[in-house]
């Protein structure tokens, strides 16, 4: 029987659709929607799934993605597989058809990533994600349009969506295997924003910080404030972007102010956090002008640093720094537990004020069919040689 209820039916643009065994021996249902679609139609049952997510993840709520698809799709292939059990909505997953695995040219699916997303782990309700991938897996198997292998990028390393992956993929007898990690910065504590500052950050470089406060203190008024209004939303975002569109982004053409593709997405997200009451957006002014800005994404009990810039005029004060201990009072929050950087390994800044770390993986499972087992085979063949090579090199030096 087809537990696929009539208000999914009439959604449109389905490209697929599948019937597997999920949690307790109920029925999961794949199916798969073009984004516009998928904007258009799983606005309510996307965002409240994702209070009820295994791992939350701000670059996976509706929100976000209905910013991204709306300014960053440029025309990409772009899919989302809903996953549904008894007529609701158990996980969704946005994909991509990708043409460049690393050096190779290799045609697979990816879950759509773009530079400005920086977790890939999809929300999947709390207990169902061995069904949820079982289920994706399965379509996958089945869709024409799928090449050869899925690759999953910014998964968080041994959390629950990560483990039903590998649980799912063993199920039907593949590996999941790890092609990448890397570790990155967490902020994470169960006491508060002062207690955590002294216990972390080394009394030498607690003290270059304070000289470097009261060197900035002498210019004039500072001030450091969190958004509050709505009203001031929109003068905060052009503050933000001439913000960092003055800096080294901007002479780099990178700044998100630079194209008006990447300047809507980001009005787009902010404001979308903000009517979701996931916005975190703080700001350093030195006499009334901002000199440091930097927003978050807040999805209890975690939270996610999005961008971050600063006036390089006043690099020699370190106001990036100065924004960032005052980031650190979101642990004086009763709903936040830890923040992800969001921000490369080995960040000289963060690192030095964040203790904690986490695991952020790039996996790959091979999808059924002869050509595709080679294919992956051979990609997978290849990529252990190059790690094999590099570590042998590194060893030499």
């Amino acid at each position: 029987m087809d537990l696929v209820t009539p208000k999914a039916m009439a959604r449109g643009a389905v490209t697929a659709a599948r019937l597997r065994p999920g949690a307790l021996g109920a029925m999961a249902s794949a199916r798969t929607l073009s984004a516009p679609i998928a904007v258009d139609t799983l606005e309510d049952e996307w965002t409240e799934l994702a209070g009820d997510a295994s791992e939350p993840n701000s670059f996976a709520e509706y929100w976000f993605f209905a910013a991204s698809a709306r300014s960053l799709a440029n025309g990409s292939d772009l899919r989302v597989v809903e996953v549904q059990r008894l007529g609701r909505l158990i996980g969704v997953l946005p994909l991509a058809n990708e043409r460049k695995y690393g050096r190779m040219s290799v045609a697979f699916v990816q879950n759509w990533c773009h530079h400005h997303l920086f977790l890939g782990t999809p929300l999947i309700r709390a207990g169902e994600e061995q069904a949820f991938w079982r289920a994706v897996l399965e379509l996958l198997d089945e869709a024409p349009w799928a090449s050869n292998f899925l690759h999953l990028r910014g998964l968080r390393e041994g959390g629950p969506v990560h483990r039903g992956l590998i649980a799912a993929a063993s199920e039907i007898g593949r590996s999941c295997a790890t092609v990448h990690r890397e570790r990155r910065a967490l902020l994470e504590s169960d006491v508060g924003s002062a207690a955590y500052y002294e216990a972390t950050v080394r009394p030498k470089k607690r003290k270059e910080i304070r000289r470097l406060e009261s060197r900035l203190d002498e210019l004039g008024e500072v001030r450091s404030r969190r958004l509050s209004d709505a009203n001031d939303l929109a003068i905060w975002c052009d503050d933000f972007l001439a913000l960092e569109r003055a800096g080294w982004k901007g002479a780099a053409g990178t700044a998100l102010g630079c194209a008006a593709d990447t300047e809507g997405f980001f009005r787009h997200a902010v404001a979308g956090a903000w009517a979701a009451g996931k916005l975190d957006f703080l700001r350093l002014d030195l006499d009334g002008k901002a000199i440091a800005m930097l927003v978050n994404f807040v999805a209890p009990p975690g939270a996610f640093s999005f961008k971050t810039a600063y006036d390089e005029s006043y690099a020699r004060f370190s106001p990036g720094v100065r924004i960032q201990l005052e980031n650190l009072t979101i642990l004086d929050r009763g709903d936040i537990g830890w923040m992800d950087s969001c921000a490369t390994e080995n960040h000289a800044m963060i690192d030095s004020l964040w203790s904690s770390r986490r695991s952020i993986a790039r996996v790959t499972v091979r999808l059924s069919g002869f050509r595709r087992r080679i294919v992956h085979a051979a990609c997978r063949t290849l990529e252990t040689a190059s790690a094999a090579a590099r570590r042998l090199t590194s060893e030499r030096r």
